[in-house]
């Protein structure tokens, strides 16, 4: 693969002409791409999409962190994996995937359980993070760590039908815990093991992830930091909710400020 700070080859100029002729984007931004680092964690329904797109978008390493296995009923919405790949690590059964799809991304599989004591070194070295997990304290998990970090996440969920994306930027808008300070007791909230989930919606939620984090890698357009995005797949209402600002109080993020450059290191 060629060094992630040399200029497009004539192969990737061809891989991804339609960027490069695409308004606002162009060489400059699919060579930020090319160049950038994504933590993806959960290799599921929201993973299947976000890991696709990244890796067809040219981004240069994925790193996958999941440490479940291939069911084959996750395979009513996760995309990313086959009957034939049923029994393997879904870190595994998404790396397959993306090296058919696109050899020119390094592809870093990581078998292992998001905790407290494993967050702060899989966030390290990331110019993004993307959640996909399933499991709220998964999320404060990653919200927490990327703030100190100050490092870019781009956060969603589904249940059911329905859906929700948001980014958080330290410095510029509220964390997670701003909007929700308290997480919640286990077993307290629905999860899709509970009421069920509509594949296409994590197709959905996940496609509007992997575009949000494209456009925070690149700098082109404009970032839901400090707002949220629902969608409802069964009357297909989209909203875009513009979230309060950071919160003085909270104990993560403070005043909101928080040390860290950006996307685009």
């Amino acid at each position: 693969m060629p060094a992630h700070d040399a200029p497009l080859t004539p192969a990737q100029r061809s891989r991804y002409a339609r960027h490069l002729i695409l308004d606002g984007f162009g060489e400059a931004a699919q060579e930020r791409l090319v160049r950038s680092r994504v933590l993806v964690v959960g290799a599921g329904g929201l993973g299947s999409p976000v890991c696709l797109y990244l890796a067809a978008a040219g981004v240069g390493t994925l790193t996958i962190a999941d440490d479940d296995t291939v069911d084959v009923s996750n395979l009513q919405r996760q995309i990313i994996h086959t009957t034939a790949r049923a029994g393997l690590p879904k870190v595994d059964s998404a790396a397959e995937a993306i090296r058919a799809l696109n050899q020119e991304v390094d592809v870093e599989p990581r078998r292992m359980r998001v905790d407290a004591a494993t967050v702060d070194g899989l966030v390290a070295d990331h110019d993004l993070v993307v959640d996909c997990s399933d499991g709220i304290a998964t999320k404060y998990l990653l919200n927490d760590a990327c703030v100190r970090a100050g490092t870019p996440l781009v956060h969603a969920g589904v249940v059911g039908y329905a859906g929700q994306v948001m980014a958080i930027v330290p410095g510029e808008g509220p964390c997670y815990r701003c909007l929700f300070p308290d997480e919640p007791e286990a077993g307290s909230l629905p999860t899709s093991h509970d009421i069920g989930v509509f594949g296409p919606a994590v197709g959905v939620v996940g496609s509007m992830e992997a575009a949000e984090a494209l456009k925070l890698l690149t700098g082109v357009g404009e970032s839901l930091s400090g707002r949220l995005l629902t969608v409802d797949t069964r009357t297909m209402a989209v909203r875009r909710i513009d979230l309060p600002a950071a919160d003085p109080a909270c104990p993560v993020c403070g005043s909101g400020r928080a040390e860290g450059s950006g996307a685009a290191r």
